[in-house]
């Protein structure tokens, strides 16, 4: 005989011995006054003595069906503390959020939301992996991640937060000096400082080869080099609009920018019981984004 069915007849058994009447306790319980009888029988047999005294008119207990009936609700009580300790603890805003995030949005925008969150919810706690590093949530202990893409993926529970285009920019004093570019073949003749991963910028005339004097996979000592009067550099717009709205850094070429395509998303797994915490960031997020400024996306 399975655990599961021993524990489920002792439960039945419970709420029969605090009725001492069949009729009573099966309504309760929203089963059939036989099928009450025949598994308290099920459960004599189990337990190899009787557990009730019937009569046509009274139900009793036995001793041991007071025994069974003070161990019964004993096992009901842990069970009811576990459920209500594990219910707490889930619909708790506290814990700790494993957070995955590129590197930029992470640094333009998600550290604020975090302390901005904590300051809410003083007993949550943040482990935040800036990357670009594609991780399966299905198979890592992450919770949330926030992703550049144009294709969320169709497994995940997804929110769009954040349209995004790329921009080509410059300080002023950079421009000063060398000129400002009037035409894409112009780039060949300025510092176009890129990423790693960039060997050409797309623009809308098409792709431009880089051959500046500076590649690095931080986008962040672009945008200091970019502040520097180093060279141009071509980067999210999301990542310099206070720096342009500053004076600090200026759009070169704006016809040659392409429109937005790309988009930064929220994704989580798909829970039947998502965490209070997950809920609750994942909707202060949205609520954050779809309130934003346009401005800082422009």
């Amino acid at each position: 005989m399975s655990d599961h069915k021993r524990m489920e007849r002792l439960m039945l058994f419970v709420e029969l011995a605090r009725q001492l009447n069949f009729t009573r306790a099966a309504r309760k319980l929203g089963i059939s006054k036989g099928y009450l009888s025949e598994q308290v029988k099920k459960l004599e047999t189990e337990l190899k003595c009787p557990l009730l005294v019937r009569t046509t008119r009274s139900v009793r207990l036995t001793r041991e069906g007071e025994r069974a009936l003070a161990q019964g609700l004993n096992i009901r009580s842990q069970v009811f503390q576990l459920e209500r300790s594990v219910n707490e603890e889930n619909e708790a805003v506290s814990g700790l959020l494993r957070i995955t995030a590129p590197k930029m949005f992470a640094e333009t925008f998600l550290f604020s939301l975090c302390s901005d969150f904590q300051g809410l919810h003083p007993d949550i706690l943040f482990e935040i992996n800036c990357s670009y590093t594609t991780h399966n949530l299905n198979q890592q202990d992450i919770d949330v991640a926030f992703r550049a893409t144009t294709t969320p993926p169709d497994d995940m529970v997804v929110s769009e937060l954040l349209p995004y285009t790329h921009l080509l920019v410059a300080s002023p004093a950079y421009l000063a000096n060398y000129g400002e570019p009037q035409h894409i073949d112009d780039l060949a003749q300025h510092a176009c400082l890129a990423t790693l991963h960039q060997k050409s910028w797309p623009l809308k005339q098409g792709p431009v080869d880089i051959n500046g004097w500076l590649a690095t996979n931080e986008n962040h000592l672009l945008r200091q080099q970019a502040l520097k009067g180093k060279g141009i550099i071509r980067v999210a717009n999301y990542y310099v609009a206070d720096d342009i709205a500053r004076g600090e850094l200026q759009v070169v070429l704006p016809e040659e920018c392409l429109p937005m395509g790309n988009s930064i998303y929220l994704f989580h797994p798909q829970l039947v019981y998502p965490s209070q915490k997950l809920k609750t960031f994942t909707r202060f997020v949205r609520d954050y984004f779809a309130n934003h400024s346009p401005e800082r996306q422009a």
